[in-house]
C-alpha cells in the first residue's frame, strides 16, 4: 500500500493510434526493479553524493561517513538476511555479479554442480561456463508443467555427490517459492556447498539463511530492498570463503601481492558504491520498521486478489502455482498471442507496466511449453494498491475479450 506520500509516476504513453496518452501510470514491473521507493531511498542517496569521499580511502570526515553508510548497510542486509555477522555481508553491483563471484569461487574444476530449471541466467550462464571452461558437470534437477520442483530428482541427483548446489529462491518468472531448507539439508548430505538465489525474495519474503542452513545467500538491492540499481551483494556463513573473483584496490594491506583474503575485504575490490549502498541501507531501514512478514503479507494478499481475479478470464492461463506459495509475481499468457503483443497494449492503452518475453529464464519457459510465446509478468511490490490490482484485471480482461473476437 502507498506510504510516505508516494505515489505511481505521471507519465505520458503513446496510445493505440498514435496519440499521446496521459495518465497515471501502474508500474507492475517490480521484479525487475523497483521503481517506486520509499522517498528515503532518494533522500539518502542526494545526502550522500553531497558529502561522501572514498570508503577506506582516507580518515578525513567524508571518507569515514562513507564508510559508517556502508557498515549501517552491512548490519542492515545481515539482519534481514540471518547472517552470522555483518563482516559476512559483502557488497557487488548485483545479484549476477554475487553469483558469478561464488559460482567460480566455490565449484572445484572437474567438479560437480547442481542446479534447477526454475535458475535465471545469473545461475546458469557461470556454470555453464565453468563446465566448459574447467571441465565442471552441470547437472539440472527438473521442473514440472506446474512450476513445481521435482524434489525426488533433485535429491537423486545429489545422491551421486556434488560440491555445489546453486538453486533460486523463487523463480523469477512464476514467482513460485522452492523449498529452499529441504533443499539446503540435501545438498550439505550430498557434502556441497549450498548457495541461495534469492534476487526475487529479498526484502518481499522472509530469508533466514541460518534457518534455511544456507552457505551463501545471494542478492539484489535494487528490487524489493528498494535500493538504487548497481547495488547488491553476498552474505557468506562462517567457514565459507569463496575465492574473489575481482582483486584490486582495497584500501588495506597495500603492500601484499594479492588481494585481502578476509571477510568481507575478500570480495569487494575497488571503491564501493556507497552513494547506492546509503540508499540500499534506507530501503532496509524502511522493510525493518514495517517488518519483512508485514510486507510479506501485503504482497501476498495483492498477488491473491490479482490471481484469482485474472483466473477467472476466459482465455488466460496463469503459469506456475504448484509449489503453493509465491512471492510477488503473477505470469500469464492470453490465448495464443505473442506476449509482447499483450504487454504492449497494457502499457500503451492502459498505462499499465509489465515485462513480456524470457526473462532471462529459458529452462523454466521449456518446463512450461511457453518458449515461443513467453510470458507477461506482473510483479507486485508491498507499494501497490488493491485498487492498482483490480485495474490491471480489468485492463486484461478487455484485451481478452478483444482477442477472443477476433
Amino acid at each position: 500500500m502507498a506510504a510516505d506520500g508516494l505515489s505511481q509516476a505521471s507519465v505520458f504513453f503513446c496510445g493505440a493510434r498514435g496519440k499521446e496518452r496521459s495518465g497515471s501510470m501502474i508500474y507492475l514491473d517490480n521484479a525487475a526493479t523497483t521503481m517506486v521507493k520509499p522517498a528515503c531511498v532518494a533522500q539518502a542517496v542526494c545526502a550522500a553524493m553531497q558529502s561522501f569521499g572514498g570508503v577506506g580511502r582516507g580518515v578525513h570526515p567524508a571518507s569515514i561517513a562513507a564508510g559508517m553508510a556502508v557498515y549501517d548497510a552491512r548490519e542492515r542486509l545481515a539482519r534481514l538476511l540471518g547472517a552470522p555477522s555483518p563482516t559476512r555481508v559483502a557488497f557487488s553491483h548485483n545479484a549476477t555479479m554475487a553469483l558469478n563471484t561464488v559460482i567460480a569461487g566455490l565449484v572445484p574444476d572437474g567438479g560437480v554442480a547442481v542446479t534447477t530449471a526454475a535458475s535465471h541466467n545469473s545461475v546458469l550462464r557461470p556454470l555453464f561456463r565453468a563446465r566448459d571452461e574447467r571441465g565442471v558437470r552441470v547437472e539440472v534437477a527438473p521442473i514440472g508443467p506446474d512450476g513445481a520442483l521435482d524434489y525426488d530428482a533433485y535429491e537423486a541427483l545429489l545422491a551421486r555427490g556434488a560440491d555445489l548446489v546453486a538453486v533460486t529462491h523463487a523463480s523469477n518468472l512464476t514467482g513460485d517459492v522452492y523449498d529452499a531448507a529441504r533443499m539446503a539439508r540435501a545438498a550439505h548430505e550430498a557434502g556441497a556447498v549450498f548457495v541461495l538465489d534469492a534476487a526475487q525474495t529479498a526484502g518481499c519474503y522472509p530469508v533466514d539463511m541460518g534457518a534455511i542452513g544456507a552457505d551463501a545467500v545471494c542478492f539484489t538491492g535494487h528490487k524489493s530492498l528498494f535500493g538504487p540499481q548497481g547495488t547488491g551483494g553476498v552474505a557468506v556463513a562462517e567457514g565459507i570463503e569463496p575465492a574473489p573473483l575481482l582483486e584490486g584496490g582495497s584500501g588495506t594491506h597495500s603492500f601484499d601481492e594479492r588481494h585481502p583474503s578476509f571477510m568481507p575485504e575478500r570480495l569487494e575490490a575497488g571503491t564501493l558504491n556507497a552513494h547506492g549502498l546509503a540508499g540500499l541501507a534506507a530501503g532496509a531501514a524502511y522493510l525493518e520498521e514495517r517488518g519483512i512478514d508485514a510486507v510479506a503479507a501485503e504482497v501476498r494478499a495483492l498477488v491473491e486478489r490479482f490471481e484469482a481475479r485474472v483466473r477467472a478470464i476466459d482465455g488466460v492461463r496463469v503459469l506456475g502455482g504448484g509449489e503453493g506459495r509465491r512471492c510477488g509475481i503473477v505470469a500469464l499468457n492470453v490465448g495464443d498471442v505473442d506476449s509482447g503483443v499483450v504487454a504492449d497494449r497494457l502499457a500503451r492503452e492502459f498505462g499499465i507496466c509489465t515485462r513480456a518475453g524470457a526473462h532471462c529464464a529459458p529452462l523454466m519457459h521449456r518446463a512450461l511449453g511457453t518458449e515461443a510465446q513467453g510470458a507477461v509478468r506482473f510483479s507486485f511490490s508491498h507499494l501497490n494498491t488493491a485498487a492498482q490490482a483490480d485495474e490491471a484485471a480489468d485492463a486484461l480482461a478487455r484485451i481478452a475479450a478483444d482477442e477472443s473476437a477476433r
